[in-house]
């Protein structure tokens, strides 16, 4: 069991200052338990960046602060499931992703155990944290591992109806989240099904394929874009693993360009996911893959990196613009 701060510590009162949207987690679990599912809540030391303290203190007995070891406790949750639980363990996506690799492949997957691995804080919204704490490259490694759905919600309604929507399903899910403070994209919520993209329209110049934080400044793109004269689409492809062919190649029919965009490296994450479908299936369309290229991210503010790397609406309709060029 956790020691949680009192309500009245200025630590309380600054961390809730700070992450008003981070409950969505916790809302959503405390929700599945009161009907009735078996799930558990874990942390490695993290349960106020994570928003998990609030379900810590509805359900106590249902949460375990595993401190700063985070192997543990993802083979600990492994563990865990064996017994019949369902397992959700949260910690930052770095360490999730890269430091956990060896227990998520072996202890969770390779025994399909219904273990839930929230990676949040991802791409490079931990900022002036540094490479050590940016997770560019865990898409490319969690969706290599057989047995294991790979997710990347673009905002907290989406994740809300997909912690819903896969509480039953029955092998592990990797839930690549952000920071909580994520612009919203679905106002009026939205419905989400394991491995069906949501496509907001197909663009006969372009469709912009994009998952995660990025899908926001997508949208915006498209909307300026389309009001300019082009024809432009977008598809949400949060279930990245998974992963909604049948879209991808509708997509490749209809749109000249296809423009894939993450916060992560264009190697191996979704524009290389989408790569594979349209080397074998697609219908024509050229490929532009945007996010970070075969380098280490920089160490800014996160809106000064998103404006760097282009991951911003205005840099994503620059880089249409270019594709289409």
């Amino acid at each position: 069991m956790t020691q949680l701060l009192s309500k009245d510590s200025w630590q309380y009162r600054e961390i809730n200052r700070r992450a008003p949207s981070l409950p969505t987690l916790s809302n959503a679990l405390i929700a599945l338990a009161e009907a009735g599912h078996p799930v558990m809540a874990g942390t490695a030391d993290l349960q106020y960046s994570n928003g998990l303290s609030g379900f810590a203190q509805r359900y106590p007995e249902r949460f375990v602060q595993f401190g700063i070891s985070e192997q543990n406790m993802v083979s600990a949750a492994a563990g865990m499931a064996t017994t019949g639980v369902i397992p959700y363990v949260a910690t930052f996506a770095s360490f999730l992703a890269l430091l956990c690799c060896e227990q998520i492949r072996m202890d969770v997957a390779y025994c399909r155990q219904p273990v839930r691995l929230i990676g949040h804080h991802t791409g490079i919204s931990l900022g002036f944290y540094g490479t050590s704490h940016h997770a560019t490259e865990d898409i490319a490694i969690m969706r290599s591992i057989a047995n294991l759905a790979v997710v990347s919600t673009a905002d907290g309604p989406a994740l809300d109806a997909a912690l819903r929507a896969t509480v039953d399903y029955p092998l592990p899910i990797y839930f690549r989240i952000h920071r909580g403070h994520d612009p919203v994209v679905y106002e009026n919520g939205v419905a989400f099904e394991l491995g069906k993209a949501i496509v907001h329209g197909l663009g006969k110049d372009i469709t912009i394929i994009a998952a995660g934080y990025p899908v926001h400044g997508a949208r915006r793109a498209m909307e300026e874009l389309n009001a300019a004269g082009h024809s432009v689409g977008l598809i949400d492809m949060h279930s990245i693993k998974p992963l909604d062919e049948e879209a991808i190649i509708e997509a490749s029919a209809r749109s000249k360009v296809i423009l894939t965009v993450e916060e992560h490296t264009i190697l191996g994450g979704l524009g290389g996911a989408v790569a594979e479908v349209l080397a074998e299936k697609g219908r024509g369309a050229r490929l532009v893959r945007h996010g970070i290229r075969d380098e280490y991210s920089l160490i800014a503010p996160p809106t000064h990196l998103y404006r760097h790397y282009r991951l911003d609406g205005d840099g994503i309709r620059a880089v249409a613009l270019e594709s289409l060029a």
